[in-house]
């Protein structure tokens, strides 16, 4: 039966009692000696310490060219004497040592760009950006109407398949810089350079991203193009003062265009409301002129249809009725019998109020 001083040595195997933990250099220099012995010549010597130091050498680059790590927006392609084995995924591996394996890293997941007629302080893709004068020249371009003018843009892309990416085309970054700035110059070469520099970069970009991907996927080069972009589109050096002074006037033509539309907006319609609300009263006064024109014919016709069945109590109807409309506007009356002879005409000397002038 074990003792608990054996348990506790085999739970902690530094734990010996009170004894120290063993010595790790002397545990290392005890294991070269038992080779230097199993070597030929037995005890060693200068032959012996050679063979030594080369066989920890090798153990250690095979160790550490065997070791390698994936980072999680990567993917590995490992090639076995250049012949493709498999695609790893994102962490720690191993793969077989001294250039038997080569392990490829592939950002997969990252989104990379390329930039046209200027370049991003610190970048690490030596494709990013044009190379020398080349990144002058490719913005360089001829417009429909021949026209030049210095076009910039950007380009974002991904790597869609690693294995076509790496094999199926030569340098596959640099011949999307040249598909990208073939494609550009034929979408801006169908359009004048009013467009290019100012209603047409949406039409340019959309029609540039298809055309790009449909190339990419032409020539299997394993990339997925997310997007084109239009930076900055400026005539050459030496007209672009007048070009600013064509632009300026151009802005200042639609500038009094819709101050015009603005005051005919404003003044129209308030003449078509105004013109029609006459027409609206004239209509008005017409109908109502009518209506009172038929409805006093009416009545006249029916007075002269009662004035023939009883003539004189027609007549004194009418006499009454008028009579009621017109005493009511006379302020002074005088009534007077029809019988009497002599009439002696007085001044009437008061006001109006009753009192003495």
């Amino acid at each position: 039966m074990p003792s608990q001083q054996d348990s506790g040595y085999r739970s902690d195997p530094w734990s010996n009692g009170n004894q120290p933990p063993p010595d790790l250099d002397k545990l290392i220099s005890d294991g070269i000696n038992r080779v230097k012995k199993s070597l030929p010549g037995g005890g060693g010597g200068s032959a012996g310490n050679i063979l030594v130091i080369l066989l920890v050498f090798l153990l250690g680059v095979g160790v550490w060219t065997s070791l390698f790590t994936v980072p999680s927006d990567s993917v590995a392609v490992v090639q076995r004497f250049g012949k493709y084995v498999k695609e790893i995924p994102p962490g720690l591996h191993f793969k077989f040592p001294l250039g038997i394996d080569k392990a490829t890293i592939v950002p997969v997941k990252r989104q990379l760009k390329q930039e046209f007629g200027f370049a991003t302080p610190g970048s690490t893709d030596p494709f990013q950006s044009g190379r020398g004068t080349n990144g002058q020249l490719e913005t360089q371009m001829v417009t429909g109407d021949l026209n030049a003018a210095l076009v910039e843009w950007v380009v974002q892309y991904r790597i869609a398949d690693p294995v076509k990416f790496l094999f199926e085309v030569r340098e596959p970054s640099e011949t999307l810089r040249y598909v990208s700035e073939s494609v550009m110059r034929e979408v801006v070469g169908d359009r004048t350079v009013d467009e290019v520099i100012t209603i047409g970069r949406q039409e340019i970009e959309s029609e540039a991203l298809v055309k790009m991907q449909a190339l990419a996927v032409k020539y299997v080069m394993g990339i997925s193009i997310d997007q084109v972009q239009l930076k900055n589109i400026n005539p050459p050096r030496p007209v672009q003062e007048s070009f600013n002074e064509v632009n300026q006037a151009q802005q200042e033509k639609e500038k009094l265009i819709n101050e015009a539309l603005r005051d005919y907006n404003k003044v129209i319609p308030l003449a078509e409301g105004e013109k029609d609300q006459r027409i609206r009263e004239a209509d008005g006064y017409r109908l109502k002129r009518i209506n009172e024109a038929e409805g006093d014919a009416a009545r006249f016709n029916a007075l002269l249809s009662e004035y023939q069945k009883a003539p004189e109590v027609t007549r004194r109807r009418i006499y009454i009725e008028t009579m009621q409309e017109v005493l009511p506007t006379i302020k002074s009356k005088i009534i007077i019998d029809e019988q009497t002879r002599g009439l002696l005409p007085f001044l009437n000397l008061t006001s109006e109020s009753g009192a003495k002038p």
